[in-house]
C-alpha cells in the first residue's frame, strides 16, 4: 500500500483529505508545518508528500527545498489557495514535481497522484551518457555539463532536457514533451512545458553565445 504524508497546517482540510486518500486504498501520516514534515521524512518511508504552501514556523516552500535535498526522488505535490503563476513559479523551483490549486476536485488530486507514484515506480536507470556539441549529460550521476561547467538541474528539468537531447533535431509540440516528460496521466496545464523550458535556457543557454534550445513558433521546441 502506497504511503501519503498530508503536510497541511489547517486541521479540517487535513481530515478530508485523509478520509479520502484512504478511501482510495493509500495509508497516509500528518504533519502540520514544514519543519515536523522534514522530521518524519527522515524516520519513515513516502510514496509522496502533499505539501501545503502556507503553513507556519516552517513553509511549504521552504520544506520543499530540504526534503529534496534528503532524497531528490521524493514526490511532492504543492497544495496551495494561490493562483499567481509566482507562487506556482516558486513552488516548482522549491522542486516540487506537481500542484493543485485549492479549492480542488478531489478526482483531479486523485489523478495527479496516481500518476506522480505511477511515474516513480517506473523510473529505470540509464546508464548511457549522451553528447551534444559541448553538452554532455551523465544518466548515471545525473550530472549535466556544458563546456566542462556543472550545471545543477532538478529531475524534472533533467528529464526534459535528456528528452530534447534524444529527439535533438525534431521539434516537439508542447503536448509530446508533456506526455513523456510528466506522464500521459497529468492533467495540468501545458504552460508547465513553457516553464520548465525557461528554467533550462537559464541554465543551460544563458551563458553561452550559442543557444541549443530554439523555439519553432506556432509548433514546440527543439534542441539543434
Amino acid at each position: 500500500m502506497d504511503k501519503i504524508l498530508i503536510v497541511e497546517d489547517e486541521l479540517k482540510i487535513s481530515r478530508i483529505i485523509d478520509l479520502q486518500l484512504k478511501y482510495a486504498g493509500y495509508d497516509t501520516d500528518f504533519a502540520y508545518d514544514g519543519s515536523e514534515a522534514l522530521d518524519k521524512v527522515r524516520l519513515n518511508h513516502y510514496d509522496l508528500i502533499l505539501m501545503d504552501i502556507m503553513m507556519p514556523k516552517t513553509d511549504g516552500i521552504t520544506a520543499c527545498n530540504a526534503i529534496k535535498r534528503i532524497n531528490p526522488d521524493m514526490k511532492i505535490i504543492m497544495l496551495t489557495a494561490k493562483d499567481d503563476i509566482n507562487d506556482v513559479i516558486s513552488g516548482l523551483d522549491s522542486g516540487a514535481d506537481d500542484y493543485v490549486t485549492k479549492p480542488f476536485v478531489f478526482e483531479e488530486l486523485l489523478a495527479r497522484i496516481r500518476a506522480n507514484i505511477r511515474k516513480k515506480a517506473t523510473t529505470t536507470p540509464n546508464s548511457d551518457i549522451m553528447m551534444f556539441e559541448d553538452l554532455l549529460i551523465n544518466s548515471v550521476t545525473f550530472e549535466v555539463t556544458r563546456s566542462g561547467k556543472l550545471v545543477e538541474l532538478s529531475k524534472t528539468e533533467f528529464d526534459l532536457l535528456k528528452h530534447l537531447i534524444i529527439n535533438k533535431g525534431i521539434v516537439l509540440t508542447r503536448e509530446q514533451i508533456l506526455n513523456k516528460v510528466w506522464g500521459y496521466d497529468y492533467y495540468g496545464s501545458l504552460n508547465i512545458v513553457d516553464v520548465y523550458i525557461k528554467y533550462l535556457r537559464d541554465k543551460i543557454d544563458r551563458d553561452f553565445e550559442r543557444k541549443l534550445i530554439q523555439t519553432i513558433r506556432g509548433r514546440g521546441y527543439v534542441v539543434r
